[in-house]
């Protein structure tokens, strides 16, 4: 009886010479009772086969969706110049089409993966009955078997299986890469496979790879790069490793080898690329404007749109490959960031450190790992984030690179697991006190409202609270232009003349009498109104308020936008909660006759096809495609936005308002020498120091304060702490900024007046001089005052005369014992300034 030929044979006749072992067979049929025995066992099996292919063959996929399929694409932003600023991806995904990949590439990979890609069916046999053979000798072991896939099989598995190993997953990829041969060209086939191949580093596709791997574009590879990617099929995960090198050098070599045998390469172009080392560049974070907040608020706003993955929808933002383009200025950025940095770095001033930005646990395992995989980081000059990993007498600060160094400069409080900014200093770090108050800074445009720059505090890579749009904070006397634009419009005028006296209100009986003063106390006589928003009179305010009507008052902020009070007096001295970008967006009312737009960061989203399907100004314009002019004036888009106060009342404020600059509490804006208006606040306490204001073009808020608000300090104060912040951020960008005054709208009547007393006077020039008698002041028809009398000039200026002996007598003695006092529930502001 003739013995049965090992596997080892069998495996050779079959794949190195199937004639010579056909005739084998023929040879030892009648001879070999179990040759006979084992081939009916085989063709038993190979019909359960097929019958177990034909089942396996009606729930597949259909091969036709991928005549439609998409790949999954990020979302790339564009800032408002068109330039990329960002990209939302989970995966590194770069689409291109056949003709934009190399030859080179195309080569290498048909060497790797499959070199009769052009020649079979989707399935090549021979290689499929060697995976067989391979897996039938591991089978029982740890050891994969090689998989003797094609391109159209892997394409099979990536796109419409998974990744599943088994035996019923293998006939699958088989059925459907014929099936998949039929219905796409070997092209198409190539095109989805080499953008779809997972690489390693969260690279799917050889473009991403080619930039994660040498952070160069396909067209710039060499060939022992390109050979390289080629490998990474096999095992994505070892080959990118350094720990591997050895490994990965071998078989980029043997790909090099594989394409001279194809006659792709000649041999000595092959050699001159084995001499060269892998080359790998380090594994980087995506390119980005620094503007993490702003970009995390168009993240937000995209998902709530479109939703977050492909089960979303066809456009969502981490498949969908939307193309944004969004308001962002990144040179504004980076002015308001540094702004609002360095005014919390002076506040903060030598205090160093405060306590750990994140606490970790030691018990959760290796530290090192928990701080990489926090994300949580920070961008300051040459600070970094590192985790304590030893304390006591030697503290020891770990870093994401795995390494422990020396720590100087910590406290006796810190605790292994405490996150903590630091600062290479010798061979170690020292510690960095990250500031404990914090703020937020936005800037708008008023024709548009378009948000240009927002930051939401010291650094979003530290937390992702969005102190610009999510911090509820009470915005003191930032909130009185909207009072005096309610006084306006209900019969007062700038020139009127307002008691800066005590007003107190009956509460109830459980409350009993509640009296309002100035900040520092102080107070008398009658002024106009301009100048009690000069100057920021509370008493002034509450008075006007109470003339108003609260209601009216109240509604008029609602209808702003700025925040839905009760009518209670102390909401006109803004106790009231409101965020950065709603005052934003009410004092850019101001600066637009009183039209208001809706706050956006996103102008227009286009599908990867570029089909625009979002647009934040929706308003139309049906002649503006007309294939020829029909002689009528030029079409115009409707105005867009809202009318939410009357245009000359809007202008009347803002006229007052640039006072504030020239003479009142935001005085030291006065050199920048640009035509200002604004306002400062200050919070009881203080816990919030603010400036809203700008010009006809920019329109910027910004607050100082502790996230959990306590006292600031006595000598806090909006004119001292906030409005630093805006004259940095003109000072960074000033080209941006122009001379051009506001315009008055229709309907307003310029008339000189006297400024203390708000007489019209028909003598003298107006003057925007600090101490100026007679300025330009901005009436409604028929609101102007009467002309003054000399009589009158004589009594204003006695009374003058008398205000500031009273004030001097009170002494700094009485001022100071009066700031020490416990502040009542409404809200103060500071009054320096020239009269």
């Amino acid at each position: 009886m003739v013995a049965i030929p090992k596997l080892d044979y069998v495996r050779q006749r079959l794949t190195g010479d199937p004639a010579r072992f056909l005739a084998w067979m023929r040879d030892n049929w009648h001879h070999s009772r179990r040759l006979r025995v084992l081939t009916y066992l085989v063709g038993i099996g190979l019909i359960l086969l097929v019958l177990a292919w034909a089942s396996l063959a009606r729930n597949l996929p259909e091969a036709d969706s991928l005549l439609e399929y998409e790949t999954p694409l990020p979302t790339v932003v564009r800032g408002v110049d068109g330039e990329i600023v960002h990209s939302y991806a989970r995966e590194r995904r770069v689409q291109l089409q056949y003709v934009d990949f190399p030859q080179q590439m195309i080569e290498a990979f048909l060497s790797a993966e499959d070199k009769t890609f052009f020649s079979h069916g989707g399935v090549d046999f021979t290689g499929t009955l060697n995976a067989v053979v391979d897996y039938a000798t591991k089978f029982g072991s740890d050891e994969r078997a090689v998989g003797g896939s094609t391109i159209t099989q892997q394409v099979a598995k990536n796109l419409l299986l998974g990744d599943e190993y088994s035996v019923t997953r293998k006939l699958k990829e088989m059925i459907l890469a014929q099936r998949i041969e039929q219905v796409l060209t070997k092209q198409e086939i190539l095109e989805l496979y080499l953008n779809e191949i997972p690489l390693g580093r969260r690279s799917f596709g050889v473009q991403a790879a080619a930039r994660a791997y040498f952070d160069k574009d396909v067209d710039d590879l060499e060939l022992h790069e390109t050979a390289f990617l080629a490998i990474l099929p096999k095992a994505p995960e070892r080959y990118g490793r350094s720990r591997y090198e050895d490994l990965a050098i071998e078989r980029r070599n043997f790909v090099l080898d594989q394409m001279v045998a194809n006659d792709f390469v000649n041999a000595s172009e092959a050699a001159a690329a084995k001499r060269q080392p892998l080359g790998l560049v380090q594994q980087r974070s995506e390119r980005s404007a620094d503007a993490g907040y702003f970009l995390e608020e168009v993240r937000r706003q995209l998902i709530d749109e479109f939703g977050e993955t492909s089960e979303d929808g066809s456009n969502s933002v981490y498949a969908g490959g939307l193309w944004v383009r969004t308001s962002l200025d990144v040179e504004l950025q980076d002015a308001a960031r540094d702004a609002l940095r360095a005014q919390l770095l002076r506040y903060h001033g030598n205090r160093g450190y405060t306590g750990a930005i994140a606490t970790l646990n030691p018990e959760n395992g290796d530290l090192h790992g928990q701080l990489l995989s926090s994300n949580i980081s920070i961008n300051y000059e040459d600070w970094r984030v590192g985790v304590v990993t030893e304390s006591g007498s030697s503290p020891k600060i770990g870093l994401t690179n795995g390494e422990d160094y020396d720590l100087s400069g910590a406290p006796s409080s810190i605790e292994v697991g405490d996150v903590v900014a630091v600062e290479e200093s010798g061979s170690g770090y020292r510690i960095r006190g990250v500031p404990e108050v914090s703020g937020a800074f936005l800037a708008a445009s008023p024709k548009t409202g378009r948000i240009l720059a927002m930051q939401g505090g010291f650094d979003s890579r530290l937390g992702s609270f969005n102190r610009a749009t999510q911090a509820l904070r009470q915005p003191g006397s930032t909130i009185k232009p909207f009072v005096y634009a309610a006084a306006l419009d209900h019969g007062m005028t700038p020139a009127t003349m307002v008691p800066d006296q005590t007003f107190c209100v009956w509460q109830g009986a459980n409350l009993g009498e509640k009296c309002f003063r100035n900040f520092g106390g102080g107070g008398g006589g009658e002024h106009t109104m301009r100048w009690g928003l000069e100057q920021s009179r509370n008493l002034m305010t509450i008075h006007i308020a109470d003339d108003t009507g609260m209601k009216n008052v109240t509604e008029t902020i609602k209808r702003l936008g700025v925040g839905d009070y009760e009518p209670y007096y102390s909401f006109a001295l803004g106790a009231g909660d409101t965020t950065v970008a709603k005052m934003v967006n009410g004092y850019a009312a101001l600066a637009n006759w009183g039209r208001q737009h809706e706050g956006s960061v996103i102008d227009y989203v286009q599908d990867r096809h570029g089909k625009v399907i979002y647009r934040s100004d929706n308003r139309e314009c049906v002649t503006c495609n007309m294939d020829e002019w029909d002689g009528q004036p030029m079409p115009r888009f409707e105005p867009g936005g809202r009318q939410v106060l009357d245009p000359r009342t809007a202008f009347q404020v803002v006229h007052m308002l640039q006072g504030v600059v020239t003479r009142g509490t935001a005085v030291r804006l006065r050199s920048l020498e640009l035509p200002l208006f604004g306002k400062t606040g200050t919070t009881n306490g203080p816990t919030n120091a603010w400036f809203v204001g700008g010009t006809p073009e920019i329109i910027a808020g910004m607050y100082v304060g502790f996230d959990q608000p306590r006292n600031l300090g006595g000598w806090v104060q909006g004119g001292n702490t906030a409005a630093p912040i805006m004259k940095q951020f003109i000072e960074e960008t000033r080209e941006r900024w122009t001379a051009d005054d506001f315009i008055a709208p229709p309907g307003i009547r310029m008339v000189k007046i006297d400024r203390r007393t708000g007489k019209r006077v028909f003598e003298g020039s107006p003057s925007n001089e600090p101490t100026a008698s007679v300025i330009w002041e901005a009436f409604k028809p028929d609101t102007e005052p009467a002309r003054s009398t000399r009589s009158d000039e004589l009594a204003a200026r006695r009374s003058e005369i008398l205000e500031l002996i009273r004030r001097a007598r009170e002494g700094v003695r009485a001022r100071s014992a009066q700031r020490a006092e416990e502040q009542p529930s409404d809200f103060i502001e500071d009054q320096g300034g020239i009269y």
